[in-house]
């Protein structure tokens, strides 16, 4: 896969917060979780609609995928492909790709992305998803039309409510200057490396999470999920 910051702006043009329905016309309806990860464990749990949240572990530290609970693992996910840039600096990506330093990701808090909240939506994205790259260089009208449809995929959010940490040596990459912004006021705890020496990037050891997914209309929740009903914007 690879990346265009022109799609990523016109997505961000389009893109409009709580666009999701509610399941219930008393109001819209966001599931609600919480759950922890060590450095090379992951975090599984069901959403509803057939489908799982992930926190996979990586070397680096961890990627946040959306995946259906049963059947055979597509080529991406339903995360993936809703949430451009591709193959670069992401929300969805919570360690030291991409020369983000331990206290960089930590930093990036919250962070927002974009899911597939069924079998149809997640085909018509890999669909444009195609014709984006079968080209070296996309059309504009593709790429207005792969933006247009991420900016009708429902939201989730992801905030970082604690984190252990070895933090890296380097100095902060541009690319983090743009997002890791609130480092000072997410809770964490500094850790010493166990060799006494520092690294670049540095690691996180361990982090507690929460992950708020706004529902579209006609999605059913797993029947033992929090969910919080709210005015429809």
């Amino acid at each position: 896969m690879r990346v265009s910051w022109k799609l990523l702006l016109v997505m961000l043009a389009l893109v409009k917060v709580g666009h999701a329905s509610g399941v219930k016309p008393m109001g819209c309806v966001r599931e609600v979780f919480e759950g922890e990860v060590k450095a090379g464990e992951g975090f599984v749990r069901p959403m509803g609609g057939g489908l799982e949240l992930m926190v996979e572990p990586l070397a680096s530290g961890w990627i946040v995928r959306v995946l259906p609970v049963a059947g055979g693992r597509p080529s991406h996910d339903y995360a993936l492909l809703a949430t451009p840039p591709y193959q670069s600096v992401s929300p969805l990506l919570v360690g030291t790709d991409w020369s983000f330093r331990a206290q960089d990701a930590v930093a990036w808090n919250p962070r927002r992305f974009q899911f597939a909240a069924d079998a149809k939506s997640f085909q018509m994205l890999t669909k444009l998803y195609g014709e984006y790259t079968k080209d070296a260089t996309p059309s504009a009208a593709v790429e207005a039309e792969l933006a247009k449809m991420v900016a009708q995929m429902p939201q989730g959010v992801m905030t970082i409510l604690d984190a252990h940490l070895i933090p890296g040596t380097a100095n902060q990459a541009q690319t983090a200057m743009m997002v890791a912004s609130h480092f000072s006021t997410t809770a964490h705890t500094i850790e010493q490396p166990q060799d006494g020496k520092g690294a670049a990037l540095g690691r996180i050891t361990w982090m507690r999470f929460r992950v708020e997914l706004d529902l579209p209309a006609g999605f059913v929740a797993v029947k033992d999920a929090v969910v919080e009903r709210r005015a429809c914007p």
